[in-house]
Order: C-alpha cells, then structure tokens, then sequence
C-alpha cells in the first residue's frame, strides 16, 4: 500500500535540479501506477505553486492516459449515436487536461440547468418561443459567451472548464445547447460550417440558424454565404448540413490539436491526433 508521505517525499524530488533524480522518481510514481492517482491529486490541490501544479499534473495524465483511452474506445464501441454518448464522449476528452476531473459533477450541473428552466418551456405551447427561452436562459441569465480572450486557449475547448468559466468556441458552447436541450427535448442539432460552427433549430414551423458564439443569436444564411467569402470559403450547401455525432466530436478534437500546437504542447496534440484516429477508424 502507497503511503501519503511517499507520494509527498517523491514530488519534493521532482524539483532537484539532477535529471537522474527526476528520471528515479518519475519512474517509481509510474511504476505506482494507478494507486499512487489519488494521492498525488491531494498533493496537487493542496500545492500552493503553479509549476508543482502543472508538474504534478502531467504525471497524472501519464498514469491515466491508458485508462482514459479505454473508456473513449468503450463509448464508440457501443456507438456513438446519440447526444447521451456524445456527451460522454466530450467529457472523456477533458481528462486530456485534467486527468481527474469528476464528470458526475459536471453532468449534475447540466441536469441543474436543464431542470431550472423545464417548467417554463413546458408550459410554453409554442415550439420557436421554447427556443428562445432556453436560449436567453443560457446566455443571458447563465452568462455563456464567446471567449474571445486568448481564443485559442484550451479552456475555451474543454466542456468542464467551459462550464466553470462561463466561456468557449463556438463548437463547446453548441455543446451547452445540445445537452441541454437533450435533457428538455428540444430539436436542436448541429451544423459544421467552415471556420464558425453553428447550431439550427428544427422546429415544427421553421427553421433556424443559430451562432452560439453570439449569444444565441440567429443569422441568416445571406449573412453565413458573406463570412465564408471573407474568410476565403465558397459556400456550399453541405456547409449547412445537419451533422452527426461523430463529426462533432472530430471537430472538437481537431480544435485541441490546433490548440496544442499553438501552444507548442506537441505530445499532448500527438495523444489526441491518436484518438482521433481511433474515431476516424470506428466511426466514418
């Protein structure tokens, strides 16, 4: 059995200054293994500096990335057809950055969402008025926005920090809506369009493009045809196309890689240009 004061004594170590010193200990905290996850998580919370942190951190992403590997491949292996396993999907991929992260916590917070705000769209007969109040409710009264500063930043990505923040690309935050509205029966779906994703609505009456980057803002596909062009992208009517679950999720992954890269993190982008591999290999 690991004792704390090991685990404590170990990561003192990772800060001498002899490479062979951190090599022994990086070792023996790998050979711990899983056991040792736990206990370096308390070390790495009660860690008052940034570096130690990130340090402790990365070996937990270590440790953990095989096993985090496996639930991804569980989740496409029984298929990844709907929201539900998308979400958990995406979830999945935020133990990339935060290899101990509590997704009950997360789910209940969106079940808390979903929930605060079911009565009134329940009692609202009109499908279109339904879509607007979980829309203000999402980016009015629970402030979700673009983020605009550092766009690039992986926190703009992540769904667990994009709840925390209250920010993200426009991909993360189409997330918010559709898991939302999965748990209120609404018919939103998503829309992959070069550059900028995009959300519709499905409604009985009508049809709407939604940019969640916006504040859930409608746009007309008049205004989508013109940003395409200034970006240098000829329209085409497969850009406004429903897409499925898999193609969001590769979408998703291709923004971390991005993400990475920019940030010089290229072993972290090379983890999650392997999963996506595997999606691609599952799935397409």
């Amino acid at each position: 059995m690991t004792e704390p004061s090991e685990i404590k004594s170990l990561v003192s170590l990772l800060e001498d200054p002899d490479p062979y010193v951190q090599g022994a200990v990086k070792r023996r905290l790998f050979e711990l293994g899983e056991q040792a996850v736990p206990l370096l998580d308390q070390q790495k919370n009660s860690a008052s500096d940034d570096e130690e942190r990130a340090l402790i951190n990365d070996i937990i992403r270590h440790i953990t990335f095989g096993s985090m590997e496996e639930d991804f491949m569980d989740v496409l292996e029984t298929g990844l057809t709907n929201r539900a396993k998308l979400e958990d999907a995406v979830f999945i991929l935020s133990r990339v950055e935060n290899p101990t992260l509590r997704v009950t916590e997360y789910k209940r917070k969106l079940d808390r969402f979903a929930d605060t705000i079911r009565d009134e769209i329940r009692y609202q007969p009109d499908q279109t008025r339904q879509m607007r109040l979980l829309l203000n409710y999402i980016f009015q009264e629970l402030g979700f926005s673009g983020g605009t500063t550092d766009y690039y930043h992986t926190d703009n990505a992540y769904l667990d920090r994009v709840i925390d923040r209250r920010r993200g690309l426009p991909i993360s935050l189409a997330f918010v809506v559709l898991f939302i509205a999965r748990r209120l029966d609404l018919p939103f779906c998503g829309v992959n369009m070069p550059i900028h994703f995009l959300l519709k609505f499905k409604g009985d009456k009508e049809e709407l493009l939604i940019d969640p980057f916006d504040h859930g803002k409608t746009v007309t596909y008049n205004q989508c045809h013109y940003f395409l062009k200034q970006n240098g992208v000829e329209p085409k009517p497969v850009h406004f196309q429903e897409v499925d679950e898999p193609q969001m999720l590769a979408r998703c992954i291709g923004n971390l890689m991005q993400s990475y890269r920019r940030a010089e993190q290229q072993e972290k982008a090379e983890d999650l240009k392997g999963l996506l591999k595997t999606l691609e290999m599952m799935c397409f």
